[in-house]
């Protein structure tokens, strides 16, 4: 197997709410190479959850264009959104409960989550799924005997069940205590280096994104910056935009003059402009 490329452009996604159009995402544009791990960073509301369901099929965007490995998201029909799931694409839903069957145990958990991809490829095994994020020996027990980062490594073997090509975490170190945290994080980086699996995931840890190679961070529904081994950069929209990073934007006022020049070595800088320099 190996990893799923995303593209996406001009993506937006609208909520109706209490009336009003509420826009979760105003036209993200990102591109995922196959076998990545990117981090989606943000506050909340800002749009990352949105973003994931849309890459999963779980919700419809609104205009733009999506694109998981080979599907094109919005030109496919539930039946098609449905196969994609089963077999190539793994959520691990926010909260471990919702991902599981409490009265399976681990193993049972993997195979359930097999059963509709079932012929359509060969499948790994549940015991070599439940090796990949250590779980190994607690295949056969119940889950109410498991701790909180066992059940959560449960979770994430149900969303690897079929060694899908993409794997979408939301929050899936979330009320984690470090240990059990940091036990998840090198579960998923297993998986990604074993398998080539492409890995998208949601946090609002900053010592989670710190440990990512390369996060995406978005506020209020548009990509605000990047982060590349924990330098963070601006990033330019397809429209042309720069939004500020924010340890910049807090020291410029809102409605600052910015005046843009280039060097002869091809740098561009930005100055404010004084108030003296705009009479």
């Amino acid at each position: 197997m190996s990893g799923l490329a995303i593209s996406t452009s001009g993506l937006v996604h609208i909520y109706r709410s209490q009336g009003h159009d509420v826009a979760a995402l105003s036209g993200i544009g990102i591109a995922v190479r196959p076998g990545e791990i990117v981090g989606l960073l943000g506050p909340s509301g800002a749009g990352k959850s949105t973003l994931l369901q849309l890459c999963g099929g779980l919700l419809t965007p609104s205009a733009g264009r999506l694109q998981i490995g080979e599907h094109t998201l919005t030109t496919m029909t539930e039946p098609e959104l449905d196969r994609m799931r089963a077999s190539d694409v793994g959520i691990v839903l926010q909260g471990a409960g919702r991902n599981l069957v409490p009265y399976l145990s681990p193993v049972n958990n993997v195979k359930y989550a097999q059963r509709a991809a079932a012929g359509d490829r060969s499948l790994p095994a549940p015991e070599e799924v439940l090796d990949l994020v250590g779980l190994t020996d607690h295949a056969h027990a119940r889950l109410q005997s498991l701790t909180p980062g066992q059940i959560q490594l449960c979770a994430v073997a149900v969303g690897i069940a079929t060694f899908p090509g993409l794997l979408l975490a939301d929050e899936p170190t979330s009320q984690l205590d470090h240990a059990a945290r940091d036990e998840v994080l090198a579960a998923i980086s297993t998986i990604n280096a074993s398998t080539g699996m492409t890995v998208l995931l949601v946090t609002h840890d900053p010592e989670v994104a710190a440990l990512l190679p390369r996060t995406v961070t978005i506020r209020d529904g548009r990509i605000a910056s990047e982060g590349r081994s924990g330098e963070e950069f601006a990033v330019v929209a397809t429209d042309g935009s720069l939004p500020l990073p924010p340890h910049v934007a807090e020291l410029l006022a809102p409605g600052t003059l910015l005046r843009v020049t280039t060097t002869e070595d091809g740098d561009v800088r930005l100055r404010p402009v004084q108030q003296e320099d705009q009479a």
